[in-house]
């Protein structure tokens, strides 16, 4: 079983990796902002940004790290980095709701679960509600489809504009991200993760930007994401990258 029960009261650390996010850290500084109860720690990991990201994230008094590109190393970086006993993940572009301290405490408290994650609503000038079905029924399939053996065992897909979380002991125990993950390191991350309990997508939103959907158009972004999932399947690494690029 994952975990230590009885978690309610303890404080959660806030990791955010990121590169060249400057449009979008002021939003999420005020978002922030919002939260109550207030996590115990903010740390933004930069991969690199050639923009003004790290002194915005400084401005809004959030702790920054360096790390090497790839969002598998900056979660690492920062879930290493972390005081608090309970982590959450969050993108740039990504709003959980204001209570989620709270649901992550509450939901770690139970010891079955080992890790879990906010359901996304994916928006932006419109909420994107097929792409969002989309997103959440690809939880279930994906690893059904994609590495059926291991559905069988517990593995549900995660991914990373759930604002995913999980106790960091947990996550040090596993050894975190697979460090040259660039692409899809959530699905290793779970697969992980199901040898010590058990996965739950819990049903609070979190809301995510729709700004790939905007720049490629909803069948071709979610073609590409049913692509990478096969590619991950595959082992192409290499493919995955070069098949999902960076929207800014």
């Amino acid at each position: 079983m994952a975990g230590t029960a009885g978690v309610s009261d303890t404080s959660v650390t806030i990791v955010v990796p990121v590169l060249n996010e400057a449009a979008a850290i002021p939003a999420l500084a005020t978002h922030l902002a919002t939260l109550d109860p207030k996590p115990a720690q903010v740390i933004v990991v930069d991969g690199g940004s050639s923009d003004d990201t790290l002194a915005l994230a400084r401005a809004a008094g959030w702790q920054t790290l360096s790390a090497e590109r790839g969002r598998a190393r900056q979660i690492n970086a920062g879930v290493e980095a972390a005081e608090a006993p309970l982590v959450c993940v969050v993108h740039a572009d990504s709003f959980p709701p204001a209570d989620m301290v709270t649901v992550i405490r509450e939901t770690l408290a139970d010891s079955r679960i080992a890790l879990a994650s906010f359901t996304p609503l994916i928006t932006g000038a419109k909420t994107r509600w097929l792409t969002s079905a989309h997103n959440y029924v690809k939880t279930w399939y994906a690893p059904l489809l994609c590495r059926p053996h291991e559905f069988v065992r517990g593995v549900r897909l995660l991914f990373g504009d759930h604002a995913m979380f999980f106790r960091r002991a947990d996550f040090l125990t596993i050894g975190g991200c697979t460090p040259g993950d660039m692409v899809m390191e959530e699905a290793d991350l779970c697969v992980k993760f199901a040898r010590l309990g058990r996965i739950r997508m819990v049903p609070r939103v979190v809301r995510t930007s729709d700004r790939r959907i905007a720049a490629w158009g909803p069948l071709k972004a979610n073609w590409i994401y049913f692509k990478v999932g096969i590619l991950w399947a595959l082992g192409l690494r290499g493919r995955m990258e070069r098949d999902y690029p960076d929207i800014r």
